[in-house]
């Protein structure tokens, strides 16, 4: 039965190593990321709709009397 030859693992581990560290780092240089963040103006506040001032109540059918 034939030995496993090992010989050529090493570079290939190293070489695939590399060529995963080149493409993250070609990834993450296409983000452009704010240099400064900005808060949020207070005037941006959600408003609410006419349907959601109004409390109402939902009854399931299962508690309804029989």
């Amino acid at each position: 039965m034939p030995q496993l030859d090992t010989s050529t693992w090493s570079i290939t581990i190293l070489s695939m190593v590399l060529a995963l560290f080149i493409m993250f780092q070609l990834k993450i240089s296409k983000y452009k990321y704010p240099e400064t963040p900005e808060p949020k103006s207070p005037s941006s506040s959600k408003k609410l709709m006419p349907w959601e001032e109004k409390w109402t109540k939902i009854y399931s059918p299962l508690l309804l009397p029989r």
